[in-house]
């Protein structure tokens, strides 16, 4: 489950440590953008000890540097070994980088022992022609998982502000759900930047929510306990799916093709969402049996 990803910047040994108990879902070890050009080989080396030495017991991913860099060989070369969860490929405008990446990975997984399709792949579109080439980026490989939108450079892209009500990216984030979706993947929403403004980032998670995001990623570990909220199944939602499942159940026992509850017909898709909040609820230790 990933409701909540929290980028951490990959040269901070104490932020790099204090992701093993921070309360994210995911943590996102950054080798790009938060580390300066002088410091790329020394946040390599700690994220790599990290992940040889820290337990973490929740998703890891390494954010590396983009394919038009001198770094994201020799970050691969690093990390692989050390079996993180997945990788975060930067600025993926095409199929073409994610192509790239596998095959770079499946020959470092060889080289490791490690099984192929171990380490997956969690794409970073953060422009326009990758919103454009969604689709083809979320089904690009078997190891793709997710895809996130990076909403501040997308804006810079787009040549537009960023704004509170992120008006200027309310298309591309539907686009990046419905790339998602039909290719199978997790769509993650982006960060919101102003780190102070509470009731902001409750409105902006909450919009996410509604979309079909399945969770939202995180530049300050304050937002994170509001996200995982946000993208957790509400007791009156879990009790409701709990009764549609006991209906629907009851109604294949006594052979009826319709089931109404609370003077509501109950069909399929209701049926389906419902089973999918139990299967979160469930795995979020809220139910232990329905």
């Amino acid at each position: 489950m990933r409701r909540s990803l929290l980028f951490i910047p990959g040269n901070s040994p104490v932020m790099v440590q204090n992701g093993a108990v921070l309360p994210a879902d995911s943590v996102i070890l950054d080798l790009e953008d938060a580390v300066a050009a002088d410091q790329k080989d020394a946040a390599r080396i700690l994220v790599a000890s990290a992940l040889s030495s820290v337990n973490y017991q929740k998703e890891i991913i390494v954010r590396i540097n983009s394919l038009d860099s001198d770094y994201w060989q020799r970050d691969l070369e690093e990390i692989i070994p050390c079996r993180p969860d997945a990788i975060m490929p930067t600025k993926c405008s095409d199929s073409s980088v994610i192509k790239s990446i596998a095959e770079k990975i499946s020959e470092l997984e060889r080289q490791s022992g490690i099984e192929q399709g171990t380490v997956k792949l969690i794409p970073l579109i953060e422009t326009a022609l990758g919103i454009e080439n969604a689709y083809d980026i979320a089904s690009s490989s078997p190891r793709v998982a997710a895809i996130l939108l990076g909403g501040e450079d997308l804006a810079l892209d787009l040549q537009c502000e960023r704004t509170r009500d992120s008006a200027e990216i309310f298309y591309s984030r539907s686009r990046i759900v419905i790339a998602a979706r039909a290719a199978g993947v997790e769509p993650i929403d982006t960060p919101f930047t102003d780190i102070d403004d509470d009731e902001g980032l409750v409105l902006d998670a909450g919009l996410a929510l509604s979309l079909g995001f399945s969770g939202k990623a995180a530049i300050s570990p304050r937002h994170l306990t509001a996200i995982n909220e946000i993208f957790s199944p509400r007791p009156e939602a879990v009790r409701y799916a709990q009764e549609v499942a006991a209906a629907t159940k009851e109604a294949k026992k006594s052979g009826k093709g319709v089931v109404s509850l609370h003077g509501k017909m109950i069909d399929a898709p209701i049926a389906a969402r419902a089973e999918r909040v139990l299967e979160q609820a469930r795995q979020l230790g809220l139910i232990l049996e329905d």
